[in-house]
């Protein structure tokens, strides 16, 4: 089914036993967080919160909380949509009456796939200027935010140069009733688009859709090409037009959205944001970032607030980059015929770890791909990119770190680039956006001669070293190990490398306490979350051949703390209690 509207998606996902009422009043600042925490860890329904504290409006999250909600608010499943448009590509060239005629179901959702000019919608039932956003339910996540945030907000602008759309999803911290921080990060095309205004010495106007089709939400997150709507996308995915209205700023604004703030970003105008939660588990870093001031709001009557918390994964972005890579596939593959597959770890934040498997037709064409990919929009951001021959399964890192055991070259195959950008939300670095990558291509034929079986389950941690806590592998090239506060990381690598066991690992990884030891998701959490290749890095041994700087294994990693990281998101205490003690009163099957 396809839903024109955030009702309609709610009504279904009531009707199949996904959505739960909440009638009790619950407080936007951190109860509700720790209400979904819970169900969406138990995989529970979404969650509509008919009265919320200090506001007038209700409250929907945890829509996208389950494979099956994205796949209904996909329409489809996410691959088919991919398969589709690759498919056309295909079929259609050259293009023959036969073949249009073969493709015309695809087509002619293809066709429908546009935006419609309506003269007025539901959002226009309600006109606030000025817009007092205060009254909105907005969350407040964790116990360090610096303040309330939008966390769903659908930010459109207009290129003022070329005229074309972009729609993101970029947090907004509210300052007062009638301002908001806009947080781009680099490789954002909203930011593109103000970097473009500053330039020109103009305002940027932005309009902001709360709610509306779920399909708008999913194709804001999506990885589109730059200069592409993601609108469009928005309407192939619900398979008929998208009803837009047009405004006096020139822009288009969804009839069936629920909230709808209007205003300008101007150059020079910026305020300190943050910090704030986010989904890499940690607090990001507080700075300096635009100010969006609004103008008006308008609603429907009686709308819904659309909100998402974000956290130590999964939460529900993990669902919603699960199905967004698989629709991307198909188009990936089109355009780039050698690579199998790719799969950009959600547990990590998606870019800090991603997998490529490639069809090498010549040596080291690995490279080729892997740089290629390196140069694409949001991949560009990822910080440690392991390449792997075709057919691996590249969502399984023990089967990843099998072929590293197996091919991995250390002599070609590890390739550290620094210093480069890197995410605006990755604390890493020697300074935000600035980070390092690293390239590790186990790819092709065994390494000659072979490494000799596989190294057996690793030993007690104290029987290695009492800094470690404890010890646990990720197939035969990666060990884990959890140190303790205050260790001593030269004997620890001596200590790891010299033992019998522990030495014949390819990678040693050491981790901060707070890493579930046993749980893979969790300690590729811990591990690629929190290190710099450039900085973190620590071989057995440095030899130079020629231009090359070659690593000896073990390598250790140090993924452990630093006193520059920032602090892991955590609930606060008290209000856990108070959540726990009132539990029976919000009414959650779980």
């Amino acid at each position: 089914m396809n839903y024109t509207d955030l009702r309609s998606f709610l009504l279904a996902l009531e009707r199949t036993g996904q959505l739960v009422r909440v009638n009790v009043e619950v407080d936007p600042d951190q109860e509700i967080t720790l209400i979904q925490h819970r169900v969406l860890a138990a995989g529970g329904p979404a969650l509509l919160f008919e009265r919320v504290k200090d506001s007038p409006y209700r409250l929907v999250s945890n829509l996208f909380g389950t494979p099956r909600r994205v796949e209904m608010a996909f329409g489809m499943p996410p691959a088919q949509i991919g398969q589709m448009i690759a498919g056309l590509a295909h079929r259609l060239m050259p293009p023959t009456p036969r073949r249009l005629w073969a493709c015309r179901k695809d087509l002619r959702r293809v066709f429908r796939a546009r935006m419609r000019t309506v003269r007025g919608g539901p959002v226009m039932e309600e006109d606030h200027c000025p817009p007092q956003l205060q009254r909105l339910p907005v969350l407040k996540c964790w116990p360090l935010d610096g303040g309330h945030f939008f966390t769903l907000p659908l930010v459109h602008t207009i290129d003022p140069a070329t005229g074309k759309g972009n729609m993101g999803i970029y947090r907004l911290q509210r300052y007062d009733d009638d301002t908001t921080g806009m947080h781009w990060q680099i490789e954002k095309g909203g930011g593109f688009h103000f970097d473009r205004a500053c330039r020109l010495g103009q305002a940027l106007p932005v309009s902001v859709f709360l709610g509306g089709p779920p399909a708008l939400t999913l194709a804001a997150i999506a990885p589109l090409p730059e200069g592409i709507d993601e609108r469009l996308l928005a309407a192939l995915m619900m398979g008929r037009p998208l009803d837009m209205i047009t405004r006096p700023s020139g822009h288009r604004v969804p009839a069936q959205a629920e909230f709808v703030l209007e205003g300008t970003v101007s150059p020079g105008d910026v305020r300190r944001e943050g910090p704030f939660g986010d989904h890499l588990g940690h607090y990001s870093h507080s700075g300096e970032f635009p100010v969006f001031r609004v103008k008006r709001l308008l609603a429907r009557h009686d709308a819904i607030y659309p909100a998402t918390v974000v956290g130590k994964p999964p939460q529900e972005d993990y669902y919603i980059g699960e199905a967004l890579q698989e629709m991307t596939m198909p188009l990936l593959k089109m355009i780039r015929p050698g690579v199998s597959d790719l799969w950009a770890y959600p547990e990590t934040g998606f870019h800090p770890l991603a997998v490529l498997s490639v069809r090498q037709r010549y040596p080291r064409e690995a490279l080729k791909h892997a740089l290629g990919l390196l140069g694409e929009g949001q991949l560009s951001l990822t910080k440690v990119l392991v390449v792997v021959n075709e057919g691996v399964n590249v969502r399984d890192f023990a089967e990843v770190s099998r072929q590293m055991w197996q091919r991995l070259n250390f002599e070609d195959g590890m390739h550290l680039l620094a210093p480069t950008a890197q995410d605006t939300l990755d604390f890493t670095g020697p300074s935000m956006n600035t980070g390092s990558r690293l390239i590790l291509l186990a790819v092709g034929s065994e390494i000659t001669p072979p490494r000799k079986e596989h190294p057996p389950a690793p030993p007690q941690a104290a029987q290695v070293h009492p800094h470690l806590l404890a010890l646990s592998a990720i197939g035969p090239a990666v060990l884990v190990a959890q140190v303790r506060e205050g260790f001593d990381r030269d004997a620890v690598q001596q200590a790891l490398a010299h033992h019998p066991v522990t030495g014949r690992y390819l990678f040693h990884v050491l981790v901060w306490a707070d890493v579930p030891m046993g749980d893979v998701r969790m300690m590729l959490w811990g591990w690629f979350t929190r290190f710099d290749p450039l900085a973190d890095l620590h071989p057995a041994g440095r030899e130079v051949a020629g231009n090359r700087l070659l690593l000896r294994p073990p390598i250790l990693i140090d993924a452990s703390w630093k006193p520059s990281y920032r602090r892991p998101v955590v609930f606060d205490p008290r209000r856990e209690e108070q959540v726990q003690a009132r539990w029976n009163q919000y009414g959650i099957p779980l």
